[in-house]
């Protein structure tokens, strides 16, 4: 027998037993006999009793109390009294205190052990967030519930478990949360023979005093929070007046953004920048490197002139004229981001070094400015590993490869990241014999291992040799020969090569312009360490972009700038946490990879079942039409469900066809409705359509299709 079978019976006897009691309890109206006048009506004899037997009274009762309140039956109320009526305050207190805890964590555990795993699994998507609050403040959330009898006991401790709450910390909060409560009811037992119905123990006064004292700890919480920013905050002098709202520090993706939205409400707003406004998308990433693939891929296009019907096809080019035309696009696209628009916008540019002395001030070019709140987004920079004999090479990094004006005949990359397998391609076929190196078992680490094998079928294919499980271990330097040195399975690889290209991550700018002074916190990779919402450990000062983390992308650093903006400027009245429950990228490889959601890889590791569907678009008319049927489309839903836990799309622009999905799963759209959506014939974003189309054609209701063609044959016959 399988444990997942032995699993089911246990879940199934444990309910049949449950249900064979609480059957038997209202069959002969138990619940009768636990009520305040039966109570009342039975004092005496009950105390009599307890006179003549007291371990067993107590023990009875307390077996009692912990059986109804595991079962969730009636009568707690009235079982809290009686030990105050039986025992007297500090016994019946304790006794009561103790049973009630128990068999609540008893009703925990059964709910845990029967619904847990499978409210989990069935709804991982939609609890993600509430897992990590109940992580991170669950005993808080319990402590305030348990405060106030007006929610009901048993419906917390089946819902408490659901969640992935720690059963020590339910209990030892559980206990001490219903104390009060507790004693106010063992109390009115005590005092039973001068109380005539339960109205007279929760009155609306004490019913009011038991919800202040529930919110009580959401004021505890503000005051100590309060308390803790005002400590972090006492050795800087706040200034009488403020020269901005809002400095921003970093020119780039999140810090335009920050500044637009922040200028859009009308608040004083100063942008610093130290080099260029755009920051590395403008000047060294997105915008140069597409430029890039999109000139390589037109020299692809007359490789393959067979596919397209010519017998041949050539392209006369220097290799300098492309590198102009990738600087000519960035000052095509420069003004966009240029301290004249922003400055039109009402933002003040200052383009300088920036220091932070404070959490209200900044200085740069020796001018201090004062100001209510820093956006700290400084962005992030090419990461150099400390590997022996790197120093004595040129090297070339993300930052530094547009400076290039003659092709590398040997290219070595290193890195089988997005960037790296980006260049690797475009550098091949503008005709760098290029050499790509990368330390683990394949490239694109973060997607699925037939992702990962299909792009490096495809590069390959296209003459760039990929090295994967090497270890880059030394640049060495002889006869002007410039090779490096890697470690594969023990043996030593020596490839020789005219250019580096280092595209191994990417590291946060935190450091040289005062936030170690200041004493803020980065995480062990070195960026910002934020809250939720983007505070950091000093109030005033927030981090936004790559220097935050955790997704490095301009996408992401511009949703950043949203919550910075917000809850710099308003946060003493409303803030909000940032929102990464729907995150897409691409790798803009060709095909191009395109990611949103889980793939098959994060759902293993982390244990979240899932069902897969894939359609592969060599049997899509538009690709085909346009000799690019390659790639596929791979979709992780919820099983039983149309509602989508992942996205991955490999092909032609996949970057562009993913947005479909994107939406979808932002707000909650299942296959079903995309299935039901008409696109444009023909189309590659029909795509979709048909993925949806496999997902319904996988789950036809064969029952209904059989009685559908006996009908249908009786039709024929007339």
């Amino acid at each position: 027998m399988n444990s997942k079978l032995i699993s089911i019976l246990s879940k199934l006897t444990v309910a049949g037993v449950i249900g064979v009691v609480v059957f038997l309890f209202f069959k002969y109206d138990l619940q009768t006999h636990i009520t305040f006048a039966n109570l009342k009506a039975q004092k005496d004899v009950l105390a009599q009793f307890y006179a003549d037997n007291r371990l067993l009274t107590i023990l009875v009762y307390s077996a009692g109390y912990i059986i109804m309140a595991a079962l969730s039956l009636p009568g707690a109320a009235i079982m809290t009294m009686a030990g105050g009526a039986l025992f007297g305050l500090w016994v019946g207190g304790a006794a009561a205190l103790i049973s009630s805890t128990i068999g609540a964590t008893l009703a925990f555990l059964i709910a845990r052990f029967l619904l847990g795993n499978y409210v989990q699994s069935k709804f991982s998507d939609r609890l993600e967030k509430i897992n990590k609050g109940i992580k991170d403040d669950g005993a808080f959330y319990l402590f305030t519930l348990r405060l106030v009898p007006i929610f009901p006991f048993f419906i917390i401790n089946l819902v408490m478990g659901l969640t992935p709450i720690r059963t020590s910390v339910f209990f030892l909060v559980s206990l001490v949360g219903m104390l009060p409560g507790g004693l106010v009811y063992v109390n009115a037992g005590s005092q039973l023979s001068r109380i005539n119905s339960p109205g007279d123990i929760l009155s609306l006064n004490l019913l009011l005093s038991f919800a202040l004292l529930g919110i009580f700890p959401w004021i505890a919480k503000a005051i100590t929070s309060f308390l803790k920013n005002r400590q972090a905050l006492s050795r800087f002098k706040k200034p009488s007046k403020f020269d901005y709202n809002l400095v921003v520090i970093g020119g780039g993706s999140a810090g335009l953004v920050t500044s637009y939205i922040a200028s859009m409400v009308r608040a004083k707003v100063l942008l610093i920048e130290k080099d260029k406004m755009g920051g590395d998308c403008l000047n060294t990433g997105c915008v140069p490197s597409k430029a890039l693939l999109r000139s390589a891929k037109m020299l692809s296009y007359a490789k393959r002139a067979k596919d397209f019907g010519f017998n041949k096809a050539e392209v006369d080019f220097n290799f300098s004229l492309v590198m102009n035309r990738v600087h000519a696009i960035i000052k095509q696209i420069e003004p966009n981001d240029s301290i004249e628009r922003y400055t039109k916008l009402g933002v003040d540019c200052i383009i300088g070094e920036a220091t932070v002395v404070s959490p209200y001030e900044v200085v740069v070019n020796d001018k201090k400015i004062t100001t209510r709140s820093i956006v700290v987004a400084t962005g992030a920079r090419p990461f150099v590993p400390p590997i022996p004999g790197l120093d004595a090479v040129e090297y070339l990094t993300s930052d530094t490869i547009w400076s290039l004006t003659e092709l590398p005949e040997r290219l070595v990359v290193l890195g089988g990241g997005p960037i790296g397998c980006e260049l690797c391609q475009a550098f091949a076929r503008l005709g760098s014999q290029v050499t790509q190196v990368e330390m683990a078992h394949q490239i694109m680490g973060r997607e699925d291992a037939d992702v990962a094998e299909f792009i490096k079928n495809k590069f390959e294919a296209e003459g760039i040799t990929v090295l994967t499980g090497h270890t880059a271990k030394e640049v060495i330097v002889e006869d002007n020969k410039k090779m490096l040195k890697c470690d594969f399975n023990g043996q030593d690889v020596q490839i020789e090569f005219d250019e580096i290209l280092l595209a191994v991550g990417r590291k946060a700018n935190t450091k040289g312009f005062g936030l170690e002074e200041l004493g803020i916190s980065t995480n062990p990779d070195g960026t910002l360490k934020t809250d939720e919402k983007l505070q950091t450990n000093i109030p005033h000062i927030y981090g936004a972009g790559d220097v935050v983390g955790p997704f490095q992308f301009t996408h992401v650093a511009a949703h950043h700038a949203w919550y910075a903006a917000v809850n710099t400027l308003f946060g003493c009245f409303k803030s909000f946490k940032v929102d990464y429950s729907v995150i897409p990228w691409a790798t803009y490889t060709d095909p191009e990879v395109a990611r949103v959601g889980l793939n098959e890889n994060d759902a293993t590791e982390k244990n979240i079942p899932f069902e897969l569907t894939r359609y592969n678009l060599d049997d899509l008319d538009r690709a085909i039409a346009d000799s690019e049927a390659q790639g596929f489309v791979k979709v992780l839903t919820r099983p039983g469900s149309d509602k989508i836990l992942g996205v991955t799309i490999v092909g032609t622009h996949a970057g562009n066809l993913i947005a479909e999905f994107i939406l979808a799963m932002k707000h909650n759209l299942g296959l079903n409705k995309i299935l039901g959506t008409i696109h444009i014939y023909p189309t590659l974003t029909e795509a979709n359509k048909f993925t949806a189309g496999e997902w319904k054609k996988a789950r036809k209701p064969e029952s209904l299709l059989s009685i559908s063609e006996k009908l249908l044959r009786r039709q024929r016959r007339g």
